[in-house]
């Protein structure tokens, strides 16, 4: 996504392939030399270079004719001569020719007879010499489609669904955009298709997965989203000054801009700046069509991502594993960049080795490595065999009042009294955090004793108040935080945990219009004394229901269930946790139209955390001993708090 966060705003060798080496790669393999990983024998150079144009079957410009997608296709020429057919990695995008893709921005060029000649990123250079085709779908408004953008919608992803289809057969592709002349992919392609992306293109990969399309293998989602309203909103709380109205005018074509105004309206009138949950939204979950996912899925995000936020990785994560869906999850410190751009060789190696087993269907043990890596400290990485670890369990943590107003504590008693703040849209989380043991007027901290041990936090978190305000309207945000000295990955800079570098690594085969060779980086860090672990933000006008906020009336009280990002957090012995509630966190989301006072009953207000070990882990980190432990929850592998309990039926 273009990075509308607040903190930032965006940012040849080919060796001649030798007669028996080639031989020897299409020779049969025998039970006992089974290929384990496949080798770059195709030449990059000679590759053919094509474009289609994919009936989508759709009319969604209203021009009277079937919209068509372009599909720019790099495929390896040996291997179509033999007739060997292969397998698709495909990136739907629309970013193709309005912005570019990756750390450098990258376009797609055509030379003179309208075949691409770079492909951004290195997918095409590495995957097409090893025995794969590249496509690179240009998203329906976009670039050189007909149609319109609708940010998530059915043209988003039904245009890349459809050439999905016609990978496999069932659609109808043409060798112009207006002529008569069908192209077909059956005679060069196997159909098994893994479609890849960050942000918007990982959306659409997620989007399309939820259809159950045959013929899609895996997804291998970056930085994405699983339910766009949650991108603009939280629970009703605004994450951004405007709607998906901007992004589709961000990157529509000038053709889609001249004709898709109907869209542009549709989109600014399904999704009022109220929150409230339209049918826009429910078109543009895939949460809710989890069930559909027939594709394996790697999943990549940074943990610090302020433009997707982590809880589009929870749901998602979590709708997948109770449908069994095979999966795998990266979790780095950054905030929205790509692996590629934190951890070089290992994501190469990694990805190589995934599409290898699930495209070409390659025993290479991946499927029994341990299914997460985990950010510990920037490039330092842990992994788990299952994520969330096995013993895991949903842990009941209480806020109680402390020796001094707005500075309390955070155990497992139940609390009592009562703690007020008031609004100050000009204050954020880290202005909350850096204050937690002074009382100020713009947050109620809570604070465990000093650790004694280390304590893992894995999955999603929940927090409950019930909270008085003063005025109609009121904001609400929770936020964990590790109290304690770190060194982190500096999410908050510009590139968001990486500097980028003037030396460049080659990652594949190049020629002279398509450079593999790309800007090296490194983590850029910062010296810290607290770390925030989770976030969530509501409207409390929406707790009787995340789909519908009301008015507030002013002195009474309102009980409300925060959703908390997922995340995998290890506060180490010696730090503190703390829990802090509070009004706008600014830059995060937007302010209300005023600024209340609200008023907590701490009896009635309580955290849910996903604690390794349970709630008594949490009692021998905090009081050495286990004698009262509460009973523990087990999770298996999974997260329990999802906030979708509060969903009436049929809602979502």
């Amino acid at each position: 996504m273009p990075k509308r966060m607040r903190f930032t705003i965006w940012r040849p060798l080919v060796a001649a392939v030798t007669a028996a080496l080639l031989a020897a790669f299409l020779a049969p393999m025998t039970a006992h030399a089974a290929p384990r990983e496949s080798k770059p024998v195709y030449s990059y150079e000679h590759a053919i270079r094509e474009a289609v144009w994919v009936d989508t079957g759709l009319d969604h410009d209203r021009d009277g004719k079937h919209d068509r997608v372009a599909v720019d296709i790099v495929r390896p020429r040996e291997a179509a001569a033999q007739g060997r057919k292969v397998p698709v990695v495909m990136d739907a995008s629309p970013y193709y020719s309005c912005c570019g893709r990756g750390n450098e921005s990258q376009k797609k060029t055509y030379d003179a007879s309208g075949n691409v000649v770079q492909m951004p990123l290195f997918y095409d250079n590495y995957f097409v010499p090893r025995g794969y085709a590249f496509v690179g779908v240009d998203l329906a408004g976009t670039n050189r489609s007909d149609g319109c953008v609708d940010v998530g919608g059915r043209s988003d992803i039904l245009s890349a669904k459809a050439v999905v289809d016609w990978l496999n057969g069932r659609a109808r592709a043409y060798t112009t955009r207006t002529g008569t002349t069908r192209a077909t992919a059956t005679a060069w392609t196997n159909g098994r298709t893994g479609m890849i992306g960050k942000s918007w293109d990982g959306t659409i990969a997620n989007g399309v997965a939820a259809t159950g399309v045959e013929g899609l293998k895996t997804i291998v989602p970056i930085s994405a989203i699983s339910s766009w309203y949650d991108y603009y909103f939280q629970q009703g709380a605004p994450l951004y000054d405007s709607g998906p109205e901007w992004l589709s005018d961000y990157v529509d074509s000038p053709d889609a801009r001249a004709k898709c105004g109907a869209v542009q309206q549709m989109l600014v009138d399904g999704a009022p700046r109220t929150g409230d949950w339209t049918p826009l939204w429910t078109e543009r979950d895939y949460v809710k069509d989890a069930r559909k996912v027939r594709a394996s899925v790697f999943l990549i995000h940074g943990m610090q991502d302020l433009n997707v936020r982590m809880k589009h990785v929870g749901q998602w994560w979590d709708a997948l594993a109770k449908n069994g869906v095979e999966r795998k999850i990266w979790l780095s410190q950054t905030g929205h960049v790509d692996p590629f751009d934190f951890r070089r060789a290992e994501w190469v190696e990694t990805l190589h080795r995934w599409f290898d087993h699930e495209l070409l269907g390659y025993d290479n043990g991946i499927d029994r490595e341990p299914m997460a890596d985990i950010e510990r400290h920037p490039d330092q990485w842990v992994t788990s065999k299952v994520w969330p670890p096995r013993g895991t369990a949903t842990t009941t943590l209480r806020p109680a009042e402390g020796t001094q107003p707005g500075v309390g504590t955070l155990g497992t008693a139940k609390g009592k009294g009562t703690e007020s703040f008031t609004d100050d849209p000009q204050h954020s989380e880290t202005d909350w955090a850096a204050n937690i043991d002074r009382p100020t007027p713009d947050k109620a901290g809570f604070v465990t004793r000093p650790l004694t041990r280390d304590l893992r936090l894995s999955g999603s978190s929940e927090v409950t108040v019930t909270a008085t305000p003063t005025t109609s309207t009121a904001h609400l945000s929770a936020v964990l935080v590790d109290l304690g000295p770190d060194t982190i990955r500096d999410y908050a800079t510009s590139g968001e945990g990486i500097s980028t570098l003037t030396d460049r690594t080659c990652w594949g085969a190049s020629t002279t219009g398509d450079s593999a060779c790309f800007k090296e980086t490194k983590a850029k860090t910062a010296d810290v004394d607290y770390t925030v672990v989770s976030r969530g933000w509501a409207d409390l006008g929406n707790y009787a229901s995340d789909l519908k906020g009301v008015p507030l009336t002013p002195g009474k009280a309102y009980t409300i269930t925060l959703d908390l990002a997922a995340t995998d957090h290890v506060v180490p012995a010696g730090h503190r946790l703390a829990l802090i509630v509070a009004g706008t966190d600014k830059d995060l989301i937007d302010p209300p139209s005023a600024k209340p006072t609200l008023t907590l009953d701490l009896s009635r207000t309580k955290a849910r955390l996903p604690l390794v070990g349970g709630a008594p882990a949490f009692i021998r980190a905090t009081t050495g001993s286990v004698s009262v432990a509460p009973a523990v929850t087990p999770l298996d592998g999974v997260t329990a708090p999802r906030g979708a309990h509060r969903i009436p039926e049929g809602g979502r």
